[in-house]
């Protein structure tokens, strides 16, 4: 943890995380929020959502996103893909806390900035996660599981430095991960699979009814797409106790330069 926490890359890294999520949230939701506000032509229409657009937007900010922090940080940008990472030996438990923290951190100031923008809304939840009716939290928690099991077992695949049979764009086939959750569960949950996502809407809007599902059910889902990739899909020939010393002292690759170095980079890909 003390050589991570000298390195001026791994507090960039930790930024790179907040300013990223930050615009993720506030672009994602605001598109979602979008749809709330009247026709200017006819403002006695009503519109309702449209939940190709709202998982577009969040699948595409999370490419973006990922394309332009990726080379800092990871782009984790999910506190579910990085316990995956933690759980797969490919961070630091010091680096997934901070991780975890900056991505909290920027859903809150983003939805914070939101509910400035939106404030004419009459009751505005700010992209609240919740569970739609006929849905009870058993069946919630079961649909946050899996929605974010294929997303941590993409990150984990598509990342993989083992494979040389994976072509196109990493940070795209995330994004389209992203936006395949959200098109299962929107209508089920408001598909949290992100838990820093849900906490910052339920912190502004100031409303935790069933939030522990939004922490509970990507943590599973997260936890259990790392050990089945590692263990079964994907098993890996180095020693466990080998890779565990990562928790400690992190990955030695990336800071065996001086932290003004660009070449120094934190990368979202298993050693």
């Amino acid at each position: 943890m003390a050589s991570e926490f000298r390195k001026k890359i791994f507090w960039r890294a930790v930024v790179a995380e907040f300013l990223a999520m930050s615009l993720f949230i506030f672009i994602s939701i605001g598109s979602a929020l979008g749809f709330n506000f009247p026709v200017v032509a006819n403002k006695t229409s009503t519109r309702s959502q449209d939940n190709v657009k709202v998982s577009l937007a969040f699948g595409l900010s999370i490419a973006t996103m990922a394309q332009s922090v990726g080379h800092i940080s990871g782009a984790h940008l999910n506190p579910a893909v990085t316990l995956g990472l933690l759980l797969s030996c490919q961070i630091s438990i010091f680096k997934a806390l901070m991780y975890i923290l900056a991505q909290c951190l920027g859903a809150v100031v983003a939805t914070a900035i939101l509910s400035g923008v939106t404030s004419s809304l009459p009751g505005n939840t700010l992209g609240l996660n919740a569970l739609s009716d006929g849905i009870n939290a058993g069946q919630g928690l079961g649909i946050e599981i899996i929605a974010t099991f294929q997303l941590v077992l993409c990150v984990l695949a598509t990342t993989d430095r083992r494979r040389n049979d994976v072509s196109g764009s990493a940070p795209l086939a995330i994004g389209l991960s992203v936006a395949l959750g959200h098109l299962l569960a929107i209508d089920y949950t408001g598909c949290g699979i992100n838990p820093a996502r849900s906490f910052g809407s339920a912190l502004i809007a100031n409303n935790f009814e069933n939030h522990w599902i939004f922490w509970v059910g990507p943590i599973i889902g997260g936890a259990s797409a790392a050990l089945i990739y590692d263990f079964i899909l994907a098993p890996r020939t180095s020693d466990l106790t080998d890779r565990m010393k990562v928790w400690t002292s992190g990955q030695v690759e990336e800071y065996d330069l001086e932290g003004d170095d660009m070449n120094s980079r934190v990368e979202m890909k298993p050693k």
